[in-house]
């Protein structure tokens, strides 16, 4: 199998070319990534200087707009099977930003991938997306998100990425272009980039800095270990059937307060490390994923419900252990942040200015 990674030096996509590289001896690897802000080739060094895995991979900078460059490296390397996790991911930067990159990445980057497939007879696409299109389910509620599931995302981030969807089905029905989409939950693991919750969380534990909670931290994620979902993956590039979508889930519902109190105590930190922030506009309050039917091909997580502390306590010790890698991506983290906690710096600057505005009145 000769695999085209679209995404690979990202947190997930870095992931997966690991468990490829190690698990299959004779498949190869094309890491095609444009390295925007999330995009980290040092999630990558150790299979660039183990000379069993470097032979078998190749990295191409690259953006999954550009058509012509697709063709060549396609053309070039003989790929017969694409996987997709390029994307622009971060909630707050589509709502922060006006959303552009998103659009042109996670709908029309989705595109010119389809086109590549239908023009180039590719074996199988899997285009990697994200439970967030269903929108969200309600706190008492023990619904969770099937297949069936109607499209209705509520973030700007999670309705680019519908948009990419829908075009796979689009080309299934009109061209049967092999297409799969994965709809994941929120996934926890090495290498992730630190704007998202548990690597920022230990980023800032590390340099004794408060943890911030959007709004009551009440918001419910449904957690998988990345290694869990890139086995999942493997499987619909070997199994999945074209023109299906597949859930993957653990079965793993937790708070956003779960999460940082178990880190903090798997860290050793007091609870007032904890500062409670204003809420970002429009927080989806709860995901819950119904993985049956990914289930029913024979896939379950080694990192269940039962092992998510194993899970974490091995993710935690992992950036405690690559402490060269968090000290390189913390000019990063701080700029995340920012992005992340900007309804708070905005409310901020209303109270100053509004105490400014009675001091003067008086």
């Amino acid at each position: 199998m000769k695999i085209l990674v679209c995404g690979g030096a990202g947190f997930i996509g870095s992931n997966f070319v690991h468990y490829i590289l190690e698990s299959f001896p004779h498949y190869e690897v094309v890491n095609f990534d444009k390295l925007t802000y999330a995009g980290n080739l040092d999630n990558l060094k150790d299979i660039e200087q183990n000379l069993a895995y470097s032979s078998r991979y190749t990295f191409i900078k690259g953006d999954i707009c550009d058509y012509a460059l697709l063709a060549e490296v396609v053309e070039k390397y003989k790929i017969d099977h694409i996987i997709n996790f390029a994307a622009e991911t971060h909630i707050d930067r589509s709502i922060f930003g006006d959303c552009s990159e998103f659009v042109m990445t996670n709908t029309f980057g989705v595109l010119q991938l389809l086109n590549i497939c239908r023009h180039y007879k590719i074996n199988k696409f899997v285009n990697v997306s994200t439970d967030e299109v269903y929108g969200t389910l309600d706190f008492d509620s023990v619904e969770r998100f099937t297949e069936k599931t109607p499209i209705c995302p509520n973030m700007p981030y999670a309705a680019a990425k519908a948009g990419g969807d829908m075009l796979c089905n689009s080309y299934f029905v009109t061209h049967k272009v092999p297409v799969v989409v994965t709809h994941c939950s929120n996934n926890y693991g090495s290498f992730q980039y630190p704007e998202k919750l548990i690597p920022s969380s230990v980023f800032r534990l590390l340099k004794n800095k408060p943890v911030l909670i959007h709004g009551n931290g009440k918001n419910i994620r449904d957690w998988i270990h990345v290694r869990d979902h890139c086995r999942a993956l493997y499987l619909m590039l070997e199994k999945g059937v074209p023109g299906e979508v597949y859930n993957v889930g653990a079965d793993n519902e937790h708070s956003n307060l779960e999460i940082v109190k178990m880190i903090l105590r798997l860290m050793n930190m007091p609870e007032t490390m904890i500062e409670f922030v204003e809420d970002r506009p429009g927080n989806d309050l709860r995901y819950a994923i119904d993985a049956s039917k990914l289930i029913g091909m024979g896939w379950k997580p080694i990192y269940n419900r039962e092992q998510f502390e194993v899970g974490m306590t091995e993710t935690i010790n992992w950036y405690l252990t690559h402490r060269d890698w968090v000290e390189n991506l913390w000019g990063k983290h701080e700029e995340a942040y920012k992005i992340n906690h900007t309804p708070t710096v905005v409310k901020k600057q209303e109270d100053h200015k509004k105490k400014i505005l009675e001091e003067e009145a008086i």
